[in-house]
């Protein structure tokens, strides 16, 4: 980073504040943390100010609440914003990220100046993703993470990331590594349990951001395609070779991607 963060904690959460200027605030996904945004964080903090949390049970962050909630994490967002005297923002998620960004909306729409999903989707989890998820839960108690992350994270990137950035992909898994198994079943288990959430996206009074990867194994993007048309104003970025991580594929156009949604709703 070109910048030093101030680095700060409230009610068991780790968060990051970066730069100054208009305020947005990046959620990161499932097996990640603060971390996945870091190429972005070093292109937004020369424009705005930037709050990247960890979310509970993942960096710098405990898992604090039992059950875990998707409904529970968008709160937990919405009492950093209150705790940083912060009524209005820009929200982006990236995969589970996303489905966070979704349940603030539809619990604290007064606080968005728009919202973005990155690799993410509205849908709930058909009856088939269910008991992915549940497999998933079974490998990790019974073979431990090392086996799970190792077949989960390459599953993330399209080939040519593969083929190109392998190092990315490293990176990533010493990242996930670091969350307990504990807090990877938590995770699981309330992604498992959230409901559809399309009728935010109807709801909707702010843009909101698609970013859709071509190679995208973990949402399909028709899936995507098909919420573009909800809300009133949306803006969709396609990203071709890509996958389910395209802050770390395609960095450069995610930030160009990112940058250029913000500077729209901030003018």
């Amino acid at each position: 980073m070109h910048l030093l963060p101030d680095r700060s904690r409230f009610a068991g959460c780790g968060y990051f504040r970066y730069g100054k200027g208009p305020l947005i605030v990046l959620l990161h996904g499932f097996g990640e943390d603060s971390r996945i945004w870091q190429y972005q964080v070093e292109v937004l903090q020369h424009h705005y100010t930037v709050l990247v949390p960890d979310l509970p049970g993942s960096g710098t962050s405990t898992l604090l609440q039992e059950p875990l909630r998707i409904e529970g994490m968008a709160d937990m967002v919405k009492e950093i914003l209150d705790q940083e005297d912060c009524q209005q923002t820009i929200l982006l998620g990236h995969s589970m990220g996303g489905y966070i960004t979704l349940a603030f909306a539809e619990k604290y729409p007064e606080y968005l100046q728009g919202f973005g999903l990155i690799h993410s989707t509205a849908y709930a989890d058909d009856e088939a993703k269910k008991e992915t998820r549940r497999k998933a839960i079974r490998l990790i108690r019974n073979e431990g993470k090392i086996a799970f992350l190792r077949a989960m994270i390459p599953n993330l990137y399209g080939e040519k990331a593969k083929q190109n950035n392998p190092s990315d992909i490293e990176a990533h898994f010493r990242m996930a590594f670091e969350t307990s198994e504990e807090s990877l079943i938590a995770a699981y288990e309330a992604m498992i349990l959230r409901p559809d959430r399309t009728e935010v996206l109807r709801n909707a009074k702010v843009p909101v951001l698609f970013v859709i990867g071509e190679r995208d194994n973990a949402v399909p993007p028709i899936h995507s395609f098909e919420q573009c048309s909800l809300p009133n104003l949306s803006s969709v970025s396609f990203l071709s070779d890509c996958g389910h991580t395209g802050l770390f594929e395609v960095r450069d156009r995610m930030n160009t991607i990112l940058h250029s949604f913000c500077e729209f709703i901030f003018g």
